[in-house]
């Protein structure tokens, strides 16, 4: 089966939800959410930055929007996301590479970017993808690259909000309480994974935790 064969969770849960998702997104304050993961990103002139599960590019435009002299690169298996990012895209007379492909197998080649940007992406991930994800955003990250990554979280499993609960399984959430994101970023061999913060979006209603990670040293990945 090819990689585009594969199934996958739509941005919006469902693909009659599509053309909903932005406007819900942005009401529910998602543009201040990825306007501060940006903002702790440090990001820099002539960079490479790479979106995983880039949706509808919302994110990928904002960055080259902000910073024109940045490559950005968005991913996403959907189709037709990927559709409304080019139209994003053209709309706001920016160029974004949107390629259509999974998280897990990265179609790119090792240390091609220096930073890596999730948001909103790691809950649609089943089990098995989400260890092998870190490990494909560590393989493309340059050794002085990171990667910065925001989702609903909280402390304990009971914290993410009814809201939260609503719209994803309970199952696909639970990796992203007590610790345990900064736990599988580290066991792929990410370096200094850590929450450096968190914030509530939808009116004060679903907490949202954002993560940090660096690439692998040098010395690491020869050993690796």
């Amino acid at each position: 089966m090819k990689d585009t064969e594969r199934t996958y969770l739509p941005a919006a849960g469902l693909d009659w939800a599509l053309p909903l998702y932005d406007p819900f997104v942005k009401l529910l304050g998602g543009d201040a959410v990825r306007r501060a993961l940006l903002d702790q990103a440090d990001l820099r002139p002539s960079q490479r930055v790479l979106d995983v599960g880039c949706g509808t590019g919302t994110l990928a435009v904002l960055i080259k929007r902000l910073h024109p002299d940045i490559t950005v690169v968005g991913l996403d298996p959907d189709p037709k996301a990927l559709a409304r990012a080019h139209r994003k895209a053209e709309r706001a007379a920016v160029t974004v590479r949107f390629d259509r492909g999974f998280s897990d197998q990265l179609p790119y080649p090792d240390g091609s970017f220096d930073r890596v940007f999730s948001s909103f992406m790691f809950h649609h991930l089943d089990a098995g993808s989400k260890e092998k994800t870190f490990a494909e955003i560590r393989r493309v990250l340059k050794p002085s690259g990171s990667l910065h990554l925001v989702d609903f979280g909280g402390h304990k499993s009971g914290s993410g909000g009814f809201l939260a609960h609503l719209l994803h399984s309970s199952d696909r959430l639970k990796d992203n309480f007590e610790e345990r994101i900064p736990t599988l970023m580290s066991e792929v061999g990410l370096r200094q994974a850590r929450e450096v913060s968190r914030r509530s979006m939808a009116f004060g209603l679903v907490p949202v935790a954002y993560y940090q990670a660096s690439g692998q040293s040098p010395a690491d990945r020869m050993a690796s």
